[in-house]
């Protein structure tokens, strides 16, 4: 009985997502994208060396305290946390097993036109930010969401986004963190999905009762760490493998334009695969235009906006074009090349024995062999996910706060942390698919508010280049 129920919601939920993905989410993150990048002339260019600077110019991991709210870096570190989860690693797979190859290439531009999305997102995040009477800083899409739109109708955008981002981050994407770090283990290590579970509630929740400091100083260590661990192990792989990076660079080109001959099927409909999956998974990788991310960046001690908006655009590119890509480059280069399991496509017993979750431990098995490839990207996909949960939970957390007021903070932070952990723990115990289907639709909901929020405050956004641009002169 149980089985047939969740397999009857599950075939409903993939039917939302279907719509939302290729008819709605692709046409606003490209539409919200498109639209910065002219409106701001391509602030992802002319300001990335700027917002270079900014994040590493006086780079410290001393876990500095501030009276309320981050240090910029440590705000950025969090945004990252975020962003580089399983979303790179799991996501990326997924992409490319459903998509073919090609479904990156539509990453790389739904994360070029997104980095002029964040730094509208972390801007206007500064701008509407508020301060309590504890001096705790609250801020993010739904406090600039109310500011676009007055009245009824903006508090109503703001609480449908607010309950969306609590179910799809604060609850079902913590589910999907713990679920890929539970599935992994296995694999690597044969541990019980349980006991991951359990072992990842306690360590949350002791993270999640320190609050914003604590939490900014577990981020800015562990994100330097996962990601260059990361990366050393994928360098390897690479170097082995070197001589297959020009044909993954160019399957990924020409299956972008022509997916039909790797995912089968008619042009059409593999075209609208490879996009929409690129979009996807995109979004929850780099999660520009989500509305995520916003409330890490409201809570950098800046004075100018501006200045967090650039450190933003670092973020997703980090997310995409280094961690993303070196993760694909793994992949494409060991399983889809001449000598791969994938160089036919993802069909016959494959489907059964290889799935996004495993593909990348696959991947680096090629190389590293097996067993000790299975145990490396486990371990980094528990830092990635493990850091993405403590990210996700403060976001649903503000937005909680939001939802039933200031005056009962403490009593909503309780139930909704202890919520949170509950589904941290059934994640590690529930379907891959089902989990990742629910947090899809909960992410493609969260977009609608926010970007009709972004569209309204253009103009607050590009006062915020061109102020920047003067000041920056000035200096």
């Amino acid at each position: 009985m149980l089985e047939t129920i969740q397999s009857g919601i599950y075939e409903v939920v993939c039917n939302l997502n279907t719509c939302l993905s290729n008819y709605i989410l692709v046409f606003l993150l490209i539409a919200v994208g498109l639209w910065y990048t002219i409106r701001t002339r391509f602030v992802q260019v002319r300001c990335f060396g700027e917002g270079m600077k900014k994040v590493f110019g006086n780079l410290s991991l001393k876990g500095k305290k501030s009276d309320g709210g981050m240090t910029s870096f440590q705000a950025l570190a969090t945004a990252i946390a975020a962003q580089v989860g399983t979303g790179n690693i799991v996501g990326a797979s997924g992409a490319i097993l459903t998509g073919g190859p090609g479904a990156i290439f539509w990453m790389w531009v739904i994360a070029f036109f997104g980095m002029a999305t964040v730094y509208a997102e972390a801007t206007l995040a500064i701008e509407t930010r508020k301060r309590d009477d504890n001096g705790e800083i609250h801020g993010g899409p739904v406090y600039y969401i109310t500011r676009a739109f007055k009245g009824g109708f903006g508090k109503f955008l703001a609480g449908f986004f607010a309950i969306a981002i609590i179910l799809a981050l604060g609850f079902m994407g913590c589910m999907v963190q713990s679920n890929s770090i539970g599935s992994t283990f296995n694999t690597a290590f044969s541990i019980p999905g349980w006991i991951v579970g359990v072992v990842l509630a306690v360590v949350c929740g002791i993270i999640f009762v320190g609050g914003v400091q604590r939490l900014a100083a577990v981020t800015e260590k562990i994100v330097p760490v996962m990601a260059g661990l990361f990366l050393l192990g994928a360098l390897v792989v690479l170097i082995v493998r070197i001589k297959y990076i020009p044909a993954t660079f160019a399957m990924i080109f020409k299956y972008a334009f022509q997916p039909q001959a790797i995912i089968g099927g008619g042009f059409g409909a593999a075209i609208k695969i490879a996009v929409s999956q690129g979009a996807k998974r995109g979004l929850f990788s780099n999660e520009a235009g989500m509305g995520s991310t916003p409330h890490a960046h409201a809570q950098a001690n800046v004075k100018d906006p501006h200045d967090q908006g650039v450190a933003a655009i670092v973020g997703v590119f980090i997310d995409t074009f280094v961690v993303l890509t070196v993760n694909a480059l793994v992949v494409i280069s060991t399983l889809y090349t001449e000598d791969g399991i994938l160089a036919g496509g993802y069909v016959g017993e494959l489907t059964e024995t290889i799935s996004k979750t495993n593909l990348v431990q696959t991947a680096f098995g090629t190389v590293f062999g097996e067993k000790f490839g299975a145990i490396f990207v486990a371990i980094c996909l528990l830092f990635f996910a493990f850091s993405t949960v403590l990210s996700w939970n403060m976001f649903g957390k503000i937005n909680a706060i939001y939802l039933f007021g200031h005056k009962n903070a403490k009593v909503s932070v309780l139930i909704y942390t202890l919520i949170s952990l509950v589904f941290i723990f059934l994640g590690t115990l529930m379907s891959n698919d089902m989990v990742w289907e629910l947090t899809d639709l909960f992410n493609n909901l969260m977009v609608i508010p926010n970007a009709l929020a972004l569209f309204a405050l253009t103009g607050v956004v590009v006062k915020n280049v061109h102020r920047g641009k003067v000041t920056n002169k000035k200096g």
